[in-house]
């Protein structure tokens, strides 16, 4: 059952890569100016996971922050498809016919293609509704597959918990349980409202509320994998 050492080694780079390629991004773009020959590009002054002063493509898409982004997020996807995979050998080995297991990897291999797509078009221009449109989509499928194979799998190890007691700290599995449920709840409340086209809604601008969001969404559905990190005991087969 090696499929649980690898997991493990695959979810702290899961976790890793994403956090310090964005936040590299968030640091050149605010701190080293200098770099970038759009000088139209630059933002000042903003700490975005409070104040919602940029997205984070807006820090990302520009020369050379995509040099950094785009290939972070493509090894990102892959280590994705490579957890999503051996997760379900894991649920295969205590629960070989689970009902949720075709879910749990539908739903995170296609999370995974649709963030490796909006990483190929980010820093991409056309003045086209439908584009713009497209990308939106991308970006709300990446987010709606991401939470349901996280949910799915929660439910699924939960489902036989019993069986994982020698594997597992299962309190870091309800820690698991209790992210997964606040990333839902807030994904139904918030998704409406950063759907719409625009900054304002009914009157209120919602520009710094859709920024900051994307921030501390960001930080709670990789913390996920963080989380799995510290659940799974390492194994000697």
């Amino acid at each position: 059952m090696d499929q649980i050492n690898k997991v493990k080694s695959l979810s702290i780079w899961i976790f890793i890569v994403p956090f310090i390629a964005v936040n590299t991004c968030l640091i050149l773009i605010t701190q080293f100016q200098w770099l970038f020959p759009n000088q139209e590009d630059i933002i000042h002054n903003t700490i975005p996971y409070f104040d919602g002063g940029a997205s984070i493509s807006r820090t990302a898409r520009p020369y050379p922050s995509w040099l950094i982004f785009k290939p972070a997020m493509f090894l990102t996807s892959f280590l994705l498809i490579k957890y999503w995979l051996y997760n379900k050998h894991i649920i295969q080995f205590f629960h070989k016919d689970h009902k949720y297991i075709n879910k749990v990897v539908y739903f995170g291999i296609a999370s995974a293609v649709a963030l490796i797509i909006h990483s190929i078009f980010l820093g991409i221009k056309f003045d086209n509704d439908f584009y713009k449109l497209f990308r939106r989509v991308i970006m709300l499928m990446f987010i709606i597959f991401e939470i349901a194979a996280q949910a799915y799998l929660v439910a699924t190890f939960y489902s036989f918990k019993d069986k994982l007691s020698r594997y597992i700290n299962i309190n870091v599995l309800k820690y698991k349980l209790i992210l997964v449920s606040i990333l839902v709840i807030v994904a139904v409340i918030s998704i409406p409202i950063i759907s719409l086209p625009g900054d304002n809604v009914f009157g209120f601008n919602v520009k710094f509320f859709k920024h900051a969001l994307e921030w501390d969404y960001f930080i709670g559905v990789i913390t996920f994998y963080l989380l799995t990190f510290f659940m799974w005991n390492k194994t000697n087969f």
